[in-house]
């Protein structure tokens, strides 16, 4: 396996943009710690309203990277609207995880009301896909690629909405103070998605950051959540949010 493809963090989406909402800021925020990064998104989430085709929309989703900094990119050829959780889909993206090695995988957390049901589905294939990309015995299915197993997966939430997250998990919060500005960046990248008169959208995500921040002591924040405990070999430095502890 060439170093130079594997990365440490995968976040997957169902289209592209859901990653930018639901956790751009960390993803830039990985980057500028020197951490290799990618996102896989499941469909390119065409057709839509206002984009003219696929390729528009694909070249929307390159320039948000660009921005996040993420060293990797890529889209899936699954079918937008039409997204289901099945064992293709399962295989292609544990696949993709074989062929990355991720450490990390950062993917959706359910269901997100009065939107796309491919965000559920999203969230199902990628729980499926971290488990098949350890599984032995079966690399027929995966184009030969060796066997890979994710050390930990989070989950995002995609609202626009104080108060939607419900109970999932334990919160992380991710300190993106430094990275916001980006994180709104790479969402109006955009354009076909987000035009001027959706412009509030941003302002949305830009309160919803800043009030996940301020209850974890940062300008700006996005929770991400955890099904497995979280631990430490150091409960002061961590609950001081990884600043020097005083002696």
């Amino acid at each position: 396996m060439d170093q130079q493809e594997t990365v440490d963090v995968i976040a997957v989406g169902a289209h592209p943009d859901d990653v930018e909402i639901g956790c751009g800021g960390t993803l830039a925020a990985l980057v500028d710690l020197g951490y290799r990064v990618g996102i896989i998104d499941l469909t390119d989430g065409e057709p839509t309203p206002l984009s003219p085709g696929p390729e528009v929309r694909l070249a929307e989703a390159q320039t948000a990277a660009n921005v996040l900094g993420v060293q990797v990119r890529k889209v899936l050829d699954l079918p937008n609207r039409r997204l289901f959780d099945s064992f293709e889909a399962r295989v292609a993206l544990a696949t993709e995880f074989r062929r990355y090695r991720p450490r990390l995988v950062i993917g959706l957390a359910g269901k997100t009301p009065m939107a796309s049901p491919d965000h559920l589905q999203a969230a199902q294939i990628t729980d499926a896909a971290v488990f098949y990309s350890r599984l032995t015995k079966w690399d027929s299915h995966f184009s030969g690629l060796p066997v890979h197993w994710i050390h930990r997966q989070l989950y995002y939430h995609l609202s626009f909405e104080s108060g939607e997250t419900g109970h999932f998990g334990t919160a992380v919060v991710q300190d993106i103070s430094g990275t916001l500005a980006r994180k709104l960046e790479s969402i109006a990248c955009y354009k076909t998605q987000f035009p001027p008169e959706k412009s509030h959208v941003l302002e949305r995500v830009r309160s919803l950051a800043v009030s996940a921040g301020l209850a974890a002591g940062f300008t700006a924040g996005e929770r991400l959540y955890s099904l497995q405990s979280v631990g430490t070999s150091d409960i002061l430095r961590m609950t001081l949010n990884d600043g020097p502890v005083s002696k």
